[in-house]
């Protein structure tokens, strides 16, 4: 997995355990000590972000543990899946359109970085050239055939070489 995913994950799980342990329960120190905690907006605020903060990190927690276990080699070398990037004929939008299947934490459509589990992410993995994926939308169903695909060990080697 990129080191940058990991690192931001890894930032914010630190910055959340912080505020858990260290903001929080000042903020709901102070709030006790304002007396009548039944109508306490402070105290209820705080106690609120502390269940929200709490959810988040067990997310995320579970988010690391996840990309952990990914193995690039068990990505296939002849097929899309995470990392390929892939240009498609769009025959509902006429238009030929080029995608890269990244993490969720990194999908940006507007860069034409789509994630492995959205609806198009998910129709096009395991396909390979001359393969059509149809994907469902809000708009109706849309055929993407794969036009041209180059895997994440195809730009690893790509690399390699230039070295």
């Amino acid at each position: 997995m990129p080191e940058h995913i990991k690192s931001k994950l890894a930032e914010e799980i630190k910055a959340l355990e912080h505020e858990l342990t260290t903001e929080l329960p000042a903020e709901i120190k102070k709030a006790v000590a304002l007396g009548d905690l039944s109508e306490n907006a402070e105290y209820h605020m705080a106690k609120q972000r502390q269940v929200f903060v709490n959810a988040r990190l067990g997310q995320l927690k579970k988010r690391m543990g996840e990309l952990a276990m990914v193995n690039l080699a068990n990505i296939p070398h002849d097929k899309v899946g995470f990392g390929s990037t892939v240009t498609v004929y769009d025959s509902t939008k006429d238009e030929t359109i080029e995608y890269k299947l990244v993490t969720s934490e990194e999908s940006d459509v507007s860069k034409g970085l789509i994630s492995t589990t959205s609806p198009i992410g998910r129709s096009l993995v395991g396909k390979v050239i001359g393969d059509v994926a149809v994907v469902v939308t809000p708009n109706g169903k849309r055929e993407l055939e794969v036009l041209k695909l180059s895997t994440i060990h195809d730009v690893a080697l790509e690399e390699t070489a230039k070295e």
